[in-house]
């Protein structure tokens, strides 16, 4: 296990419940787990599918109660999986804790989902926390344009004192946020990235600045980088070099890794530069300066 910390913001790369082991019970104030799904999807050199549904779902209990064991008593988790584990994923965490909402990221697809039943166009999301008297829920942070008659300023004669309809409400709990696709700014060479729109709506909503937000599955790392832009600290946890070497980069707490430079992968869109032209290009600057210079030395 390996770990990488800068202001406020640490990296481990390792393997997720042995990182969430060394953590101090009760710390942490925000957890959001998008674990692997268990459908043969390829990460690098490793690929998500468990010998059978029994020891995939043993795997998750167990990193899901080290993330109970280590969330504050007014912590929240928010948890993904795949449509057919989320089943049991509800029924093991209603025991433990209170499950607030469940949510449906929704989105829209180019491609064929499926031609022989009806393909799949959302990922379920639980909203848990520990205590359902005590918890982080910043309405103001999150709030969205209303789709009623606020937007005309239709009166609502409904109320004592008629009313223009509030323009503003909390989002409900299905979510229409787009999948990060290749020509996105945000995207990153990963199968599975999460929007940063979705974890901005999560980390704004259940944290407050200063909080410690934790993703036992980073990925791409949007989870920490989307705490950094809020001026909250982060962990993120995860298993893939490759991976490590996005996060390092995203969350500026590395310039190199192993002595090999980190760079964002070049997109195939993306006019090629080679080393002679950029050097070319640099002298050429340097010389165009260096005459301006003169000549104003010149006039002075």
């Amino acid at each position: 296990m390996k770990v990488f910390e800068k202001n406020g913001h640490k990296i481990i790369l390792g393997e997720a419940i042995g990182a969430l082991e060394s953590f101090k019970d009760g710390s942490v104030d925000l957890i959001f787990a998008d674990p692997p799904y268990n459908i043969g999807k390829k990460f690098v050199d490793l690929t998500d599918k468990w010998e059978s549904d029994d020891s995939y779902l043993n795997w998750c209990y167990k990193w899901l109660n080290l993330c109970i064991k280590k969330l504050k008593g007014t912590g929240t988790m928010y948890v993904m999986t795949a449509t057919q584990n989320m089943p049991h994923f509800d029924l093991f965490l209603r025991d433990k804790l209170t499950i607030l909402s469940r949510i449906v990221w929704f989105y829209d697809s180019s491609s064929v989902q499926a031609r022989k039943y009806f393909g799949s166009l959302y990922e379920p999301i639980l909203h848990c926390v520990k205590n359902d008297k005590d918890y982080t829920f910043n309405v103001n942070d999150i709030l969205v344009q209303a789709r009623t008659g606020a937007v005309r300023k239709l009166i609502d004669y409904r109320k004592p004192v008629p009313t223009v309809y509030n323009s503003k409400k909390v989002p409900g709990n299905v979510w229409h946020i787009p999948r990060v696709r290749y020509r996105m700014d945000e995207y990153e060479s990963h199968p599975t990235q999460k929007p940063i729109a979705l974890l901005e709506r999560i980390v704004k909503a259940s944290s407050n600045e200063g909080d410690l937000v934790v993703d036992p599955f980073s990925g791409t790392f949007t989870t920490s980088y989307v705490a950094k832009q809020l001026k909250r600290k982060s962990i993120g946890i995860e298993i893939s070099e490759e991976y490590v070497k996005i996060g390092l980069r995203r969350l500026q707490i590395a310039t190199e890794f192993n002595g090999e430079p980190l760079r964002r992968e070049r997109k195939t869109y993306e006019p090629q530069e080679d080393e002679n032209q950029t050097a070319l290009s640099l002298f050429e600057k340097k010389a165009k300066w260096n005459t301006s210079s003169r000549k104003r030395s010149r006039v002075s």
